[in-house]
């Protein structure tokens, strides 16, 4: 038998009701949601009773996704399941830092509100919108990018980049691609992510970690994979806030990503979280493998009997 990974979630997946059915299930999911509401106040109103739109702001998504992601992961634990290694897309990295033991659950927390707040600024400095671009060549993408001006910045899986930039000039873009007929979906975030854009969010989100007796930040106690370099993160803690901090400019590797951690044995994928986009990614890059997908207290009982079959 393989090894497991855990997949966290990244925005774009949130919905409102996420998270509710382990908080009122898992004695351990709602002190820890509980914590977090006392840290920051209608968090748990965001996520259970609030509006698409709210929800829809970077400074109110991350902390919310963040506590669904690792609320599926308390969850599977609770249940006995256990990841060998953990990664996250883009804002799931942080919830993965939290489950690698990088940083204790509450300082995650903490950190994920930051990083929400960094990026709403400066998303709200630069209107920026980002696409995700179906069947296209790479190369060819990525030289059209180029041409327009915007930035090729996930890369999921075969098939599949998101493209991000600002508004007008990816206007331009959509323009390229009609012409080109290629296919592309507006994603549900509300800014420029992992371009440029995020520069001073990514150099403040860096500063705060290094700050002394701000974030204990510790070697990781299983492997975490990096979206910035595809590969595992280092036990150095310069190199680890260097890593987590410049992530929020950089490109998501994420189909190399699932290419390493395939070539490195594991060959059971479990999403954490909301929604299936992982779990899709994982399916159209890797043959042979297992794939769950956890988000509430159904798709976790099916997972918990699939993982016995």
């Amino acid at each position: 038998m393989g090894k497991i990974a855990f997949l966290f979630a990244g925005q774009g997946s949130q919905y409102v009701g996420m998270g509710k059915d382990f908080y009122e299930n898992f004695g351990v999911v709602k002190a820890f949601f509980d914590q977090a509401e006392n840290y920051r106040n209608s968090t748990l109103k965001t996520m259970f009773e609030g509006d698409s739109e709210s929800l829809k702001l970077t400074s109110n998504t991350q902390p919310c996704l963040f506590l669904t992601d690792l609320a599926a992961a308390m969850a599977l634990m609770s249940k006995g399941i256990k990841p060998d290694a953990v990664a996250g897309f883009s804002l799931g990295e942080v919830a993965a830092i939290a489950a690698s033991g990088v940083l204790s659950y509450e300082e995650a927390f903490r950190l994920v509100c930051l990083r929400g707040t960094l990026m709403q600024r400066d998303a709200d400095k630069v209107k920026g919108v980002m696409f995700a671009v179906l069947r296209m060549d790479k190369e060819e993408l990525i030289a059209l990018c180029k041409e327009c001006e915007v930035y090729p910045v996930n890369f999921n899986c075969p098939g599949q980049i998101v493209v991000s930039g600002e508004k007008e000039k990816m206007e331009g873009f959509k323009v390229k691609l009609t012409e080109k007929k290629v296919r592309f979906v507006e994603l549900a975030v509300a800014g420029a992510f992992h371009t440029p854009y995020m520069a001073e969010a990514s150099k403040d989100f860096t500063a705060a970690l290094k700050e002394e007796g701000s974030f204990n930040v510790k070697a990781p106690a299983i492997d975490i994979y990096a979206n910035k370099t595809a590969d595992k993160y280092p036990a150095d803690k310069e190199a680890i806030i260097d890593t987590l901090g410049t992530q929020i400019c950089n490109s998501v590797k994420w189909e190399d990503t699932l290419n390493k951690l395939y070539a490195e044995g594991f060959d059971t994928f479990i999403e954490c979280g909301p929604g299936n986009t992982l779990s899709g990614f994982v399916k159209k890059t890797l043959k042979g493998v297992r794939i769950f997908s956890v988000s509430d207290m159904g798709s976790l009982n099916a997972t918990v009997s699939g993982m016995e079959q």
